[in-house]
């Protein structure tokens, strides 16, 4: 009868209750695939849950090299493109600017799973891409080629991956499109464009190396909307003021504190010094002026960053050379630039006050 669907009468659940039951219905459809997965004889370890993992999206144009690619799409068309693709699908693509940061997520995972054969945190990468599933069988066949452990697909077909990345409980998304990532960011997933090196380096393969800018990526802009509209005394003066209030977090704090928790798992098996994660903060601040703020609040949060590089406004593209990291975060384009020319693969966070006065292209 009519009304009976309406869900007014005191059966409805209330909202609270009908998200218990949807998380009691998410947890039974996990039980029942892994029980079906259990079944099933392979040496691979199963993907974990997105509860558990620590999810990293990245788009197939930072997984791998698309110029050529793209050009085709932008030229051609996306018919033109998608056949393309397909009458190249045995031939791997190259490198792109994420892979091996990609590559050196995966030697952390197989080092936990080593130490910690059946914890399901680690990191899951997602293969995030507006492509059209014509285009997946390319795509699959480079993973394979690399060697890369890539099970999740998500293939928008042209469509924003906005509420996918929601959905997989995306913990950094990476992309070469500066628009998706401002949306991304917008809806409060850490985020950044990655920018390809104009060299090549060769990078640790034993060891994550993360570096990351302050403030606008691991702190609020707070303090930088200082600088730039009140000047760089007036910045030294407010730091320490408030050297014992801590800076308020940023967009990639999270993934931080991820890396953290990771580090921690190592070092419980007395494994810090042979620890496959490093992180670095390389920040233009300087130590003796503005520096004691930014350890404090690190130290408020609880998170150990292993090294601090305080470079008081010089170029930070030289100590990056030095470092080598698989990835670094920074809010302004002349940083990415600079680390760019020498080499560096970086990812731009286009979060706080900069954006006003460098828009990412």
């Amino acid at each position: 009868a009519p009304g009976t669907m309406s869900g007014s009468g005191p059966e409805a659940p209330q909202p609270n209750e009908a998200a218990e039951v949807r998380l009691q219905e998410a947890e039974q459809d996990w039980a029942a695939a892994k029980a079906f997965y259990d079944n099933l004889v392979s040496k691979k370890p199963r993907p974990p849950k997105p509860q558990n993992a620590i999810t990293v999206a990245v788009s197939s144009r930072a997984l791998f090299d698309l110029v050529e690619e793209r050009r085709i799409y932008q030229e051609q068309g996306v018919e033109k493109y998608v056949e393309y693709q397909q009458n190249n699908e045995n031939v791997p693509l190259k490198p792109g600017p994420a892979f091996y940061f990609v590559k050196a997520l995966e030697h952390v995972n197989a080092r936990l799973l080593e130490l910690y054969p059946d914890d399901e945190e680690r990191f899951d990468i997602v293969l995030m891409t507006n492509n059209h599933a014509q285009v997946g069988v390319r795509l699959i066949n480079s993973i394979n080629h690399y060697g890369l452990t890539i099970e999740r697909f998500c293939m928008t077909g042209g469509q924003s991956p906005i509420g996918y990345l929601t959905a997989y409980l995306t913990n950094l998304y990476l992309s070469a499109d500066s628009e998706k990532v401002q949306e991304a960011i917008e809806a409060g997933i850490a985020s950044a464009t990655m920018f390809t090196a104009n060299k090549d380096v060769s990078y640790s393969d034993t060891q994550l190396r993360v570096a990351f800018d302050g403030d606008a990526v691991i702190f609020s802009d707070e303090s930088e909307q200082i600088v730039k509209e009140q000047g760089l005394d007036r910045f030294f003066e407010h730091e320490q003021l408030n050297e014992n209030k801590p800076l308020a977090q940023g967009p990639l704090k999270g993934f931080l504190e991820d890396l953290g928790k990771i580090q921690k798992k190592f070092y419980a098996k007395n494994e810090r010094l042979n620890c496959p994660i490093r992180t670095y903060l390389v920040t233009a601040r300087s130590a003796a002026s503005s520096g004691a703020r930014v350890l404090k609040t690190l130290r408020s949060w609880g998170l150990e960053i292993d090294e601090a590089l305080f470079l008081a406004g010089a170029p930070k593209g030289p100590i990056l050379v030095k470092i080598r990291p698989h990835i670094f975060f920074d809010d302004q384009m002349f940083h990415i630039e600079g680390a760019q020319k020498l080499g560096t693969i970086a990812a731009h966070v286009p979060y706080g006050v900069a954006q006003k006065y460098h828009k990412s292209s």
